[in-house]
Order: structure tokens, then C-alpha cells, then sequence
């Protein structure tokens, strides 16, 4: 049986949590202190209560209210620090976060050139301090004018392989038709910058279908819905477009009503490219680890289908063939060594 501590060990890969969505309370509470930003709780217990999760229009106002108490560019590099830590924390070596530097701007006037220090800069301590690699997709607000999606594809394309791996696309699906951004997502393309969007969260296959045909993506945030058109999954299992798959968010979004009744195994029996995520970790009170281990715990899985996902994640990661072909390596040793340790506690 696949342990909570084995799930901690393994080496890992994460590719659909978003920063903001990571903050802490504990980090939140010094934030709104400092900037003297009124929140619904003052008090380190009463922020965690408020961050519980209880429906989608809470979830956003608490999204929107974190957001709001990024004030600085030291606020960001805080935030970037404390989430690559967690990262590290646990055994994740490699981190693409989406990050929604238009929000960061419009709520609290940091420029996207100042911004982009500050993740540099916690990015370089990730790395050289902690032993982790993490990169960042941009991504367009559904919603937000034509000439915003733009404007963040000009930063994005910009800061490619400069700590920026890919243009994104989130927000509330069906809001706009995706092809509102077809030019942002053009210039990324004719920019050599990969778009990664979600879809088929809120909305169904046809939300993947239309990012699919707009977007020409590298790999779907979410997706999972793609299973109510067949058409659909044809052609994401031809191409092997990797899906970004969140099981607790998705519980906790009402995508699906338990994690039990979650299509997770069908979507892998069907072909897809399947990877495992963690979204917003502390708003929906998971971990990446956490999620490894409900899905072995509830599904059944193997640590051979556990090292299958680790490695699903790992070859669909932006990164140079020779960073990827160490990072893989790097990682069958670590699942190795997982794998020794977990047998001897069995002993």
C-alpha cells in the first residue's frame, strides 16, 4: 500500500498551481499588516477559517482579497520565495506556476518590469538555495479586453526562457469566446512561445474543443470534461496534449461530487496524457503530496502508475532537452531511493 510519506519522497514535478492561489494565510496576515490592507479576519485562525473553502463566489473573493495585498515587488518575491520553499518542502523539482501579473498591476500599480525582477530574483534563490527549478505562465484574465491579452502576450514572448515558459489563459470559461485573443495568442506563436489555457473546468468539451482550435495548445489546464465528446478525447489522445488534472479542486469546484466519483481512471484507461496537480493548494487544502496520495488511496494506484505520472509531468515541462533529460534523471535516482525507504519501513 502506497503511504502519505512515500507520496512526500518521491521526486516530483508540478505544472498547473498558481501563485497567488499558493499564499499562505500565515503569509497573508503579514502582508495585510504591513500594507495595511483590511481583511475579513485579523487573526491568524481567523483567516484560516475564511480561507476553508465553501463555494466558487468565496473562492474568488478570497483570490481577488490576497491578490490585493501584493502591494511591492518585495511583496512578490516574498510570496515567490515561501512558495518555491514549499515546493522544495516537498520533494517537487521543478515548479510551472501560472501567474496573473495583469491582476498584480491593475490592483496595486506594480509594473510588469518590476514584477519580473522580483520572481527573478526568487527564482535564483530557488535555485541556487534550494535546489529547485520554477518558471511562470502569464495568462490572460477571460473577460479582460482584447488589447490586455496583448499587451501580456508582448511581456510574456519578452521574458520567455527569462522565467516566463508559456502565455496562459484562466478566469471564469464561457465569460467571452476565446478567440477574443487571437491575436495575443498569434504573437505568442509566432514568437516560439508555447499557450497553455484552461478548459473543460466549469465548461464542458466544448470549452476544450474551442482551445483546442483558438489556442493550438502545448498542454490543457484541467480538461477533464473533455470526456462528454468523444470526438474530443480522439483528438487529445492523438495528440497527446497533456492534461493538467486538479482532483481536489475539482471536488471542491462541484466539477465532480467526490473525489470517489472522479473520472481520473477513465481518462487514463481512454489514453490521455494524464498529470497530477494541486491548483490552489491551501484554499483547497491539499498539497501536491496530498494528491498523490488520495488519488494511490482511492484509485488503487501502484507506485509504477505514481512513477508513470511523475514522469508524464516531467516530459511535458518546458524545458531544454538536456535540463529535462537531468531532470528525469535526477528523478528515477530519487524514486529509487523512495522506493528503498519504503521497503524497509515495511520490514
Amino acid at each position: 500500500m502506497v503511504t502519505r510519506d512515500f507520496c512526500l519522497r518521491i521526486p516530483k514535478v508540478e505544472l498547473h498551481v498558481h501563485l497567488e492561489g499558493s499564499i499562505r494565510p500565515e503569509t497573508v496576515l503579514k502582508l495585510s499588516e504591513r500594507n495595511k490592507v483590511v481583511l475579513p479576519a485579523n487573526t491568524l485562525e481567523g483567516l484560516k477559517d475564511w480561507y476553508k473553502f465553501r463555494n466558487f463566489p468565496h473562492f474568488v473573493e478570497i483570490y481577488v482579497a490576497v491578490s490585493k495585498c501584493i502591494k511591492t515587488p518585495d511583496d512578490i518575491e516574498l510570496i515567490t520565495r515561501e512558495f518555491l520553499e514549499g515546493q522544495a518542502a516537498q520533494n517537487i523539482l521543478h515548479t510551472e506556476a501560472t501567474y496573473t501579473a495583469t491582476t498584480i498591476e491593475k490592483h496595486n500599480g506594480i509594473s510588469w518590469p518590476d514584477q519580473h525582477a522580483a520572481l527573478k530574483r526568487a527564482l535564483k534563490y530557488g535555485k541556487e538555495e534550494l535546489g529547485v527549478t520554477a518558471s511562470f505562465i502569464l495568462d490572460i484574465v477571460r473577460g479582460d479586453p482584447a488589447e490586455r491579452g496583448l499587451e501580456l502576450a508582448h511581456w510574456a514572448v519578452g521574458a520567455h526562457g527569462d522565467g516566463v515558459c508559456a502565455l496562459g489563459m484562466a478566469g471564469i470559461e464561457g465569460i467571452c469566446p476565446a478567440d477574443r485573443y487571437a491575436e495575443a495568442f498569434a504573437y505568442a506563436h509566432a514568437n516560439g512561445l508555447p499557450v497553455i489555457p484552461h478548459a473543460g473546468e466549469t465548461k464542458g468539451a466544448e470549452s476544450v474543443a474551442e482551445a483546442l482550435l483558438v489556442t493550438q495548445p502545448v498542454r490543457i489546464g484541467h480538461g477533464v470534461r473533455c470526456l462528454e465528446d468523444p470526438a474530443v478525447v480522439r483528438e487529445l489522445v492523438a495528440k497527446q496534449i497533456p492534461l493538467e488534472v486538479n482532483p481536489t479542486s475539482n471536488v471542491c469546484l462541484g466539477v465532480v461530487a467526490s473525489l470517489e466519483a472522479h473520472p481520473l481512471p477513465l481518462l487514463m484507461d481512454e489514453g490521455l496524457y494524464i498529470t497530477i496537480n494541486s491548483d490552489d493548494p491551501p484554499m483547497f487544502g491539499t498539497t501536491l503530496t496530498d494528491e498523490f496520495f488520495r488519488c494511490a488511496e482511492t484509485f488503487g494506484f501502484s507506485e509504477d502508475i505514481l512513477w508513470s505520472l511523475c514522469v508524464n509531468a516531467a516530459n511535458a515541462a518546458l524545458l531544454p532537452p538536456d535540463e529535462k533529460k537531468a531532470l528525469i534523471a535526477k528523478m528515477r535516482e530519487g524514486f529509487a531511493a523512495a522506493q528503498e525507504v519504503e521497503e524497509d519501513d515495511e520490514q
